[in-house]
């Protein structure tokens, strides 16, 4: 029997859909079956074949236009051209590891740095964001002494067997590690304590202390601030705090895994842990830093890096080469010269405005929340019971997806829309989005 991830399966294409292809979409998708592994996936019952992109919006092979409602790897927008003059002219000029020296790693350094705490005065650059994940828990294990690490329960930190160890999203089937505790996910739609701050800290206790019942000395907390894979759970701003004081009353530290939040794509700060009004001991981040080149990165303070780099050397071969650094250097350049952080908190005001007239309008839409643009739609039976409507979800997905709209789903139960554009999403792009959920909504949900 196959285990299903909830952030690989739930919206996928499998084989009882290849009946239904056309003919040019079944070689491929058989294709892909004959000679790629099978842990592949495929978004869509019908699968998209995609050949170009510009800013929000995508091709396919004949010539439909798309809107991106998911794609944050892109996050200024696909093929920005800022982003493909800058590793254009770097590849011909020199691509090579960081034993050399280079301008372009030490001026990224300090221009990132800069939108940093200043408590964050250190970094280490990767090629994807589970390798910035795999070092972060490293580093907390050398600093702490500890190998014990809390998450919450539908979270994704990545593929290496470190950071899958502490991805409950991928399923069953993947072990955690028996060090990693995990605490529920902040879902104060569901969940209304009077305090959120402090259950959420009293979570994190209780798995500190279950860990020392059990051996194992507490290391970090590794989290992803908007929660997404938990179903997209901002608020409220501030929860977080008192978490992370008890974390590092107990010794251990906050990763906070920026993949997702950062490059200010929550809209109220650059960083989506800001919103908590936290410094974290360590940042990670991914290929939305360079608009899909591979890069990652690892942000930390000086005194806890420093227990694991003064003892053990880091080398990623190709982490922080030059190519990768003109590009991130151009997806900063281009958020602060364009104020994206300020488009971002404005694109998704509006667009929580329209989604929530929606919410008022079909009963099976329970909650709407979300921060600049990053928003959870979450479907349910029906507003009382709050019951989770997964079924729903996939065919609101499919029926998004006839109207030339991508996005796909997040959250332990598989019934939220997670809504994550480009950072290129204009107001003229709600129209379009809000008008095929009104569509679909109608057929499915009267």
């Amino acid at each position: 029997m196959t285990t299903r991830s909830t952030i690989m399966d739930t919206n996928s294409f499998r084989a009882e859909h290849a009946d239904a292809l056309r003919p040019e979409i079944r070689q491929l998708t058989d294709k892909r079956d004959r000679i790629l592994g099978e842990s592949y996936r495929l978004f869509y019952r019908n699968p998209v074949h995609l050949v170009k992109g510009k800013g929000q919006y995508l091709w396919d092979a004949e010539g439909r236009k798309y809107l991106d409602v998911y794609n944050n790897v892109a996050s200024i927008g696909h093929c920005h051209p800022a982003v493909v003059e800058a590793v254009s002219q770097q590849m011909q000029q020199l691509n090579t590891h960081t034993r050399y020296l280079h301008e372009n790693i030490l001026n990224y350094t300090e221009s990132i740095l800069a939108t940093t705490p200043a408590e964050i005065d250190r970094a280490i650059y990767m090629c994807t964001g589970s390798e910035a994940n795999d070092l972060a828990i490293r580093v907390a294990k050398s600093f702490s002494g500890g190998t014990g690490i809390i998450v919450t329960q539908e979270a994704y930190h990545g593929t290496s067997e470190l950071t899958s160890g502490a991805s409950p999203a991928l399923g069953s089937g993947q072990a955690l590690a028996p060090t990693t505790r995990v605490v529920p996910a902040p879902d104060f739609y569901r969940l209304t304590p009077s305090d959120p701050g402090q259950w959420f800290a009293h979570e994190i206790q209780k798995q500190i202390d279950d860990m020392k019942q059990n051996d194992i000395k507490f290391a970090g907390f590794l989290a992803d601030s908007i929660f997404s894979s938990d179903g997209v759970l901002p608020n409220p701003p501030g929860f977080l705090k008192a978490a992370i004081e008890v974390v590092h009353k107990n010794g251990g530290i906050f990763i906070a895994d920026e993949v997702q939040p950062g490059f200010a794509r929550t809209g109220d700060t650059f960083w989506g842990f800001a919103r908590h009004g936290v410094v974290p001991d360590i940042i990670t981040t991914g290929k939305p830093m360079g608009n899909g080149i591979p890069v990652s990165a690892l942000f930390a303070k000086s005194d806890v890096l420093a227990s694991f780099s003064d003892h053990i050397p880091y080398f990623n071969t190709f982490g922080g080469n030059p190519v990768s650094m003109a590009a991130a250097q151009a997806v900063l350049k281009v958020i602060q010269e364009e104020n994206l952080q300020g488009h971002s908190r404005v694109m998704g005001a509006l667009l929580l405005t329209e989604l929530r007239r929606l919410q008022q309008k079909y009963r099976c839409v329970g909650d709407v929340r979300g921060a600049g643009l990053f928003i959870g739609f979450e479907l349910v039976t029906d507003p009382e019971s709050k019951q989770p409507n997964k079924a729903l979800a996939l065919d609101l997905i499919e029926r998004l997806r006839d109207q030339g709209i991508l996005t796909s789903v997040a959250g332990p139960y598989g019934n939220v829309l997670k809504l994550r554009p480009p950072l290129a999403f204009q107001a003229a792009d709600i129209d379009w989005l809000v008008g095929g959920l009104d569509r679909a909504l109608q057929q499915l949900c009267p």
